[in-house]
């Protein structure tokens, strides 16, 4: 029973670790709207991994919210967002910067406001504010 118990926690653990291209960059954790997302950026593209539970995320919602949290991280405009409710992967445009990239750990909140931009997509205006 012992050892059924620690290859559960290795393959667990497996889950949220990142992927072979955005292996050894350290993760900057981003809280928007309810979900928990690692980012993690390599060249011009980002990696978002959604760490915490949710029952039966839908993927429209969690596509503006991961695309906001690596726009936020990088600093740099995310012309596409693609992957699972999980683990997406964003393309960065960093030509056109997005304001104040983080580098620590924030909670962002949804002011039911939508941003329109000529030529791209729509995400949700959001209001962060670092965690203590």
């Amino acid at each position: 029973m012992p050892i059924l118990v620690v290859l559960l926690l290795v393959l667990l653990t497996g889950c949220i670790s990142s992927t072979r291209h955005f292996r050894g960059v350290e993760a900057v954790r981003l809280q928007v709207d309810g979900s928990v997302f690692d980012i993690r950026l390599r060249g011009n593209l980002a990696e978002a991994i959604r760490v915490n539970p949710q029952y039966a995320p839908r993927m429209g919602p969690l596509r503006a919210r991961a695309g906001f949290a690596m726009a936020k991280v990088s600093g740099c405009k995310v012309t596409g967002v693609l992957g699972d409710q999980a683990l997406m992967t964003g393309i960065l445009d960093c030509q056109e910067a997005a304001p104040g990239a983080v580098t620590s750990w924030y909670d962002c909140g949804d002011v039911a406001d939508w941003l329109k931009e000529s030529g791209s997509a729509a995400y949700p205006k959001y209001e962060c504010s670092p965690l203590s």
